[in-house]
């Protein structure tokens, strides 16, 4: 079996699991997090809404996410995701070690964790989408890889929605592939709020972010990497 057809056998596996719901755990602790999120002060919710806005704006009018990559067209889908997965362990490193930077700063540096987990979430995608040999000079694949992130970040009938644009991208009407902006803003906060929350907690935020930041860029590079393949080799 080939790199191309064990790679395809594995989207197809993880396209399925889209489908199944949140485990018991998961849905519990968004129960919890309702109410939670009332207690939240308005600040952190403003901050979060405030980033997302400006990641939208960034990521679509402007280069900030965009660094030059040497990519050989030339490489196969193999030679794309190893240098991906350097990649990613690097992105990684930095997300951990900013989450727990800015954890063991208690409440208000734990704050800023956001806008600048943001930012590397975003810098991470768009080097992901170069290495598939996707043009980041774009609008409509800048906004391709923003429903990614919306697929990675999403509760369950919001990810059931999503998977249906991002995976049938090349079908799909143009009225179907526009930014739903209420939906990212208030699906990426709804999925981390909960696990961040602890973040901004002084002697715990520091692991919590630590941990945190690795496991939800893995997440991110697992979304982008399946989505892409299937893009890519299920024509």
């Amino acid at each position: 079996m080939s790199y191309e057809e064990k790679a395809l056998k594995e989207a197809l596996r993880w396209r399925r699991s889209l489908e199944k719901r949140s485990s018991l755990m998961q849905r519990q602790s968004k129960r919890v997090q309702a109410a939670v999120n009332n207690k939240i002060p308005d600040k952190v919710h403003n901050v979060v809404t405030e980033s997302i806005r400006r990641m939208i704006e960034t990521a679509l009018t402007t280069s900030e996410y965009v660094r030059p990559l040497e990519v050989n067209p030339e490489w196969t889908l193999e030679e794309r995701e190893q240098r991906l997965e350097e990649i990613l362990k690097q992105y990684k490193q930095t997300a951990a070690f900013e989450g727990a930077g800015t954890g063991f700063g208690g409440f208000w540096l734990g704050l800023a964790d956001f806008p600048l987990f943001l930012s590397i979430k975003m810098k991470f995608l768009f080097d992901a989408g170069q290495l598939y040999g996707f043009n980041v000079d774009s609008y409509e694949e800048r906004v391709y890889l923003l429903h990614i992130f919306m697929l990675a970040f999403s509760s369950d009938d919001a990810r059931r929605s999503m998977k249906d644009v991002v995976l049938d991208w090349e079908n799909i009407p143009q009225s179907r592939k526009q930014i739903d902006w209420k939906t990212l803003q208030i699906e990426y906060r709804d999925t981390l709020d909960f696990v961040k929350l602890l973040q901004l907690f002084p002697g715990i935020g520091a692991a919590v972010g630590y941990i945190a930041n690795g496991r939800l860029l893995q997440h991110l590079g697992e979304t982008t990497k399946n989505a892409s393949r299937l893009r890519l080799l299920n024509n």
